[in-house]
């Protein structure tokens, strides 16, 4: 790191679980960001200026009047604009020493393999079970930890699914495919601070992540009611039978 790298990072720096090692640890990072929306938008934001090295931002989404209202790395003017370009000029403004690649298409197939296999992690921000369990999959496949979050109305949650573990679960062991969940934000509403909360959650988990910092969600998932603002935890195990994960 140089001088300004030093001063920008200092109170990382400053303490003794992430030292001069945990930031380089960040530097050399890749991130890979799916969805810029409510979840994507503050995990995509603290990433950046906690000084991850390249984030990776897919999104096929343009930003909409109705997303200004939780979707902070949006801003009015940009209403009409690609998502991830949207995104990358605040992430630019935050820090401009990072490289940011964005990716304007939905992920699939060969391409979610290929970006999912040069990630050292996956946040998955997306409100689509079918791109859920894409995800899933391949960072399973790739062995690739995967954080996860989702948000509705006034409950939120977050976990880490990482395949280099023998006994962490998948997403698919939590949820299976024809489960009926459906609800997104636009039928059922979501409060603005929520997705904040959770998105930062899901930064907070990829950096420990990158860093070995403390205990991570790996085999929890952790639940946020916010109308009484009280946190549970359930313990998550891995599901022998699941197609998703048992064979690999």
């Amino acid at each position: 790191m140089n001088d300004k790298e030093l001063l920008r990072y200092s109170r990382h720096i400053m303490l003794p679980q992430m030292d001069v090692a945990g930031q380089e640890a960040l530097l050399g990072a890749t991130v890979l960001i799916i969805g810029l929306g409510g979840l994507g938008s503050p995990a995509a934001m603290y990433l950046a200026s906690s000084g991850v090295g390249h984030l990776v931002l897919a999104d096929d989404d343009k930003v909409d009047l109705s997303n200004l209202q939780r979707q902070i790395a949006h801003t009015t003017e940009n209403i009409g604009m690609s998502k991830t370009r949207s995104a990358a000029m605040a992430l630019e403004k935050l820090n401009d020493t990072i490289k940011v690649t964005v990716m304007d298409q939905r992920l699939e197939g060969r391409d979610l393999e290929e970006a999912v296999s040069a990630a050292d992690v996956i946040l998955d921000c997306t409100d689509n079970f079918t791109t859920r369990f894409a995800i899933n999959a391949a960072a399973a496949k790739h062995k690739v930890p995967l954080v996860s979050g989702a948000a509705i109305r006034l409950e939120g949650q977050v976990s880490v699914f990482d395949a280099r573990d023998s006994e962490s679960p998948c997403y698919q062991c939590l949820y299976q495919e024809g489960d009926d969940m459906q609800l997104s934000c636009s039928e059922s509403g979501v409060m603005a601070p929520l997705v904040g909360i959770i998105g930062t959650l899901q930064a907070m988990e990829a950096i420990k992540v990158i860093t070995g910092i403390g205990q991570t969600l790996t085999g929890r998932l952790l639940f946020l009611d916010a109308q009484t603002m009280q946190f549970r935890e359930m313990k998550l195990k891995k599901n022998p039978g699941c197609p998703a994960c048992s064979a690999l």
